[in-house]
């Protein structure tokens, strides 16, 4: 991501990928504050945040606080300064001239972007699950087990996780149960996700499930998180269409993951339990869905409870068709076409170019928001402390005061210079 920026910024992303929690956001190249103050202050940040769901109540505006203020324990005025980094980059030493960050996302149609946004950041949307795929699942453009078909159960479905935004699954399991069609999927369950699923308090009280015995139909899918990293060709060889458990399904925002990837890179057919309309978003990319062959209306529906049941029925029919071979012939051609398009270097340039435009714009916009106040704020609330002279040394409070100049110097070429053009190539 870093090349593809070709502009000068600070990228700040999680590591290990995945994590969620403030002490794992950390620069991808770091910048010492003091002794290059004129090098970090003036370069736009940007949060990358492009793995999972965006989410603003995650973090309490205390843990914003103690993390920025890590490294500044010893100042009086630590506390004070704090809620001048909550308007920009998490993290320590986030000294800049810009009022606005730049967030590098994974969704569209999100009230959550919306609501980061009232925070003075910018979106940059970025499909990186999809370049992420390519990679994670190369093996599958040229696995020869994956061509030989050996059916034995209609569906594969895993289902691991069912905690939190993945509370749908459960309703999914039951309802399963209760058309008959375990015997017909290659499908896993695990009774424990933090707490047992008997324990669990829906926050949609529709998924609401009185089959308790959920585990006693189906194998242990006790896998790591990890997995999904990964296919596994013998199950693809011996069922014909997966159905995907996305992370984000009672829910209005597009956000697919690898989870949707995996069978297209792996040339297999599939039903999309997501939020509304996900279908749609992947026919943007280039990609055939299956409405030919099999009713994707259950794409459509709004209220969640009844596009699980439209799946359902899906699914039974799909069962109890009597032309099922050619069917299933049919659904291949598509699945083969899907996966020729996802491991072409037109679908990788979409994606890069999509980024690059995206970012390109959301740059313009922080590049404008440069402004000397929170800068002197918070340089003038170091300085001010009785501690600053114990703190620093004279090279160091030379450095600020050069700082201090080449900001405004920065900000005054920046303000006469016209709005930058970008030469980058444009995505219908």
């Amino acid at each position: 991501m870093q090349g593809l920026c070709n502009r000068d910024i600070i990228i700040y992303r999680w590591l290990p990928h995945g994590s969620k929690k403030l002490d794992d956001l950390s620069r991808l190249s770091y910048y010492d504050i003091v002794k290059k103050t004129n090098v970090a202050i003036t370069k736009p940040p940007m949060i990358c945040h492009d793995q999972e769901p965006l989410n603003v109540d995650y973090w309490s505006e205390d843990d914003f606080v103690n993390h920025t203020t890590k490294g500044y324990e010893s100042l009086p005025v630590a506390k004070q300064f704090a809620d001048w980094h909550l308007r920009t980059v998490l993290g320590p030493h986030k000294m800049h001239v810009f009022t606005k960050t730049m967030l590098c996302h994974s969704e569209l149609n999100s009230v959550e972007l919306e609501r980061y946004q009232q925070k003075n950041f910018v979106g940059v949307y970025y499909w990186s699950h999809a370049i992420i795929a390519r990679d994670w699942f190369r093996y599958a453009e040229v696995d020869p087990e994956l061509q030989k078909k050996n059916i034995r159960q209609d569906f594969l479905i895993y289902n691991r996780a069912w905690s939190g935004t993945r509370e749908y699954r459960l309703k999914f399991a039951e309802l399963v149960i209760n058309h008959q069609l375990e015997q017909h999927c290659r499908m896993g369950f695990n009774a424990i996700d933090e707490i047992d699923y008997r324990d669990h308090v829906f926050k949609n009280p529709k998924f609401q499930i009185k089959n308790h015995n959920l585990d006693q139909h189906f194998f242990l899918n006790n896998t790591s998180a990890n997995a999904s990293a990964d296919y596994h060709n013998q199950d693809y060889q011996e069922t014909a269409v997966e159905i995907v458990l996305e992370t984000l399904f009672d829910d209005s925002r597009w956000h697919l993951t690898e989870k949707t990837l995996r069978p297209i890179a792996c040339g297999q057919p599939f039903i999309l339990l997501s939020s509304p309309h996900s279908l749609e978003y992947l026919r943007r990319y280039g990609f055939k869905t299956f409405g030919s062959v099999i009713d994707e209306s259950y794409d459509t529906i709004q209220d969640p409870l009844q596009r699980i049941n439209a799946v359902v029925e899906l699914m039974q029919k799909i069962q109890q068709c009597d032309t099922k071979s050619l069917m299933y012939q049919k659904l291949a051609e598509i699945a083969k076409y899907n996966q020729l398009r996802f491991f072409s270097d037109e679908f990788q340039q979409q994606i890069i170019d999509e980024f690059r435009q995206n970012f390109t714009t959301a740059y313009q916009q922080v590049i404008q928001s440069c402004d000397p106040v929170y800068f002197e704020t918070y340089l003038n609330a170091i300085i001010s402390t009785g501690d600053y002279n114990k703190l620093t040394t004279a090279q160091e409070r030379q450095n600020s005061g050069q700082a201090r100049q080449f900001v405004y110097d920065f900000i005054e070429q920046t303000r006469s210079e016209p709005s930058m053009q970008s030469n980058l190539p444009l995505v219908d």
